[in-house]
């Protein structure tokens, strides 16, 4: 609800008003979509935020905003931070006025839902047990869960190190690859996000993190993604379909580096950008041909999102590496995984990742509940089932509004392309903006990726009726924001 009284205005709501209102009109916003201003969130300093807060918040949230903006650091994508949440729980989070919102959004941790019973009892139990490893010892449940991912995993992909995030988990290995190769070099995507640690923005592709921070890690190459809808090479533009040329394009780096320890991309572009399986097909070949190391980062999808335990599996191919996280912990514990090939152990003489939590028993019991849930409750094949049923809807809401330039999905992983004109698919930024708090306002938290990306992540444990629920809203949204500009 809307606050009648002012309320004092601390250091930190003051600067955020600053930077937004310097970027106030709709001209400046859309030309930080090549920026580092928009990326792989929505920014946090813009005048729509402001407004939205102005009419949402009440004195109690914004006392508590106006806290967290004077002690931490801010940065973008977090602090100064958009409102307070007091409760989660499924699908749902809980703000501290009291508003309820459906989450597909969930920073990509919530696959058996928020406040999973199964997952808490496994934690206060293991808490009672045994709640932390020292280095020099194992336990049972790092054992049983390292097993069971080895058990899961395609192929031959056997060899297992536990981390505390995605980041220190594709970390680890790329050093693996250095290891293995002799090699240091690696060839990334564009565009893509694989952590926020110095090594993990040096291979990923986005300045939001890259631009302005001095010299960064040597030897990252990078190349096109395959992203059919905007492919550099014009391929949908020339002939209708992708015709490879991205993958073509990295071969032809590969060769002409002659000494790339890996690739490491993502299997599917967490915005999403799915590419064909015969793109992969031709990745792996060409890895092979050329001695390169095939890394592949599921850390948003893997666990069932996608329609498949694995994303790989999608795509009919098995990487050297891959590395998984972010629901791996249940969305209560910090915990990612790289899974190699057993041909891969080859750094016993080195530590490749010499974490506190390595084999933290509580983190571990907390995975081995979220895989029994999906298992137990067949989410992978509910995540692929309702994610049938939910692209039909979101490209008949495509046929209704000519501001969704492009439909994307797989399984519970889905996104909107929003753009200005179909034939030139100028990017929709303010629009996309202005969706998202369109949404947030009927009770529906979702995230803006690369500016005009409507990005929804549902848990996999979402009922058909909130994935309805979720679709209406957007397409009111979408509505809203169509009638504002006429």
């Amino acid at each position: 609800m809307r606050s009648k009284s002012g309320s004092s205005s601390a250091t930190g709501r003051d600067d955020a008003v600053k930077l937004a209102r310097s970027a106030s009109t709709p001209r400046a916003r859309l030309r930080g979509a090549t920026t580092s201003a928009l990326a792989e969130g929505d920014t946090n300093v813009t005048p729509r935020r402001v407004a939205w807060q102005d009419e949402h918040l009440n004195d109690e949230t914004r006392a508590l905003l106006e806290e967290d903006a004077r002690y931490f650091l801010h940065q973008s994508l977090s602090t100064p931070c958009l409102n307070v949440l007091d409760g989660a729980e499924g699908s749902w989070i809980v703000d501290t006025a009291g508003r309820r919102y459906l989450d597909f959004h969930g920073n990509a941790v919530h696959q058996v839902g928020f406040g999973n019973p199964r997952v808490i009892e496994a934690i206060v139990d293991q808490m009672g047990r045994l709640p932390f490893s020292p280095r020099r010892y194992t336990n049972r449940p790092a054992i049983d869960l390292a097993r069971k991912l080895a058990q899961l995993a395609p192929g031959d992909l056997c060899r297992v190190l536990l981390t505390t995030s995605g980041a220190t988990a594709n970390s680890a290995a790329i050093q693996l690859a250095r290891v293995a190769t002799g090699r240091h070099k690696t060839v990334s995507m564009w565009d893509a996000f694989h952590g926020g640690t110095l090594d993990t923005i040096s291979v990923g592709g986005e300045a939001q993190f890259r631009a302005g921070i001095g010299p960064l890690m040597s030897g990252t190459e990078h190349v096109p993604p395959p992203e059919p809808y905007r492919c550099p090479f014009g391929c949908l533009d020339r002939a209708g379909r992708c015709d490879l040329m991205c993958a073509g394009y990295l071969e032809y780096v590969l060769e002409k580096e002659g000494d790339v320890a890996a690739v490491i991309a993502e299997t599917v572009r967490n915005a999403p950008y799915i590419p064909s399986p015969d793109y992969w097909r031709a990745v792996r070949a060409a890895c092979d041909r050329h001695g390169t190391l095939l890394i592949l980062d599921e850390v948003p999808h893997a666990l069932g999102r996608t329609g498949r335990f694995f994303t790989v599996e999608h795509f009919g191919i098995v990487p050297d590496m891959l590395v998984i996280g972010k629901g791996l912990g249940g969305g209560i514990m910090p915990l990612a995984a790289l899974i190699a090939r057993d041909g891969l152990n080859v750094a016993a003489d080195r530590a490749l990742g010499h974490f506190t939590h390595e084999k933290n028993p509580v983190s571990c019991a907390a995975a081995l509940a979220v895989i029994a849930e999906i298992e137990d409750r067949d989410l992978v094949h509910s995540a692929a089932d309702m994610g049938i049923w939910a692209l039909e809807e979101l490209n008949w809401i495509k046929s209704r509004h000519p501001m969704v330039g492009d439909v994307r999905g797989l399984g519970l992983l889905m996104g909107l392309e929003l753009v200005r004109d179909r034939a030139t698919r100028e990017p929709a930024v303010d629009e996309a903006e202005a969706v998202m708090y369109e949404c947030l306002s009927r009770g529906l938290s979702l995230k803006t990726t690369m500016g005009n990306v409507i990005h929804l992540s549902a848990p996999l444990t979402v009922t058909r009726e909130e994935l309805g629920l979720a679709i209406g809203i957007l397409d009111d949204a979408l509505t809203a924001v169509e009638r504002s500009a006429i």
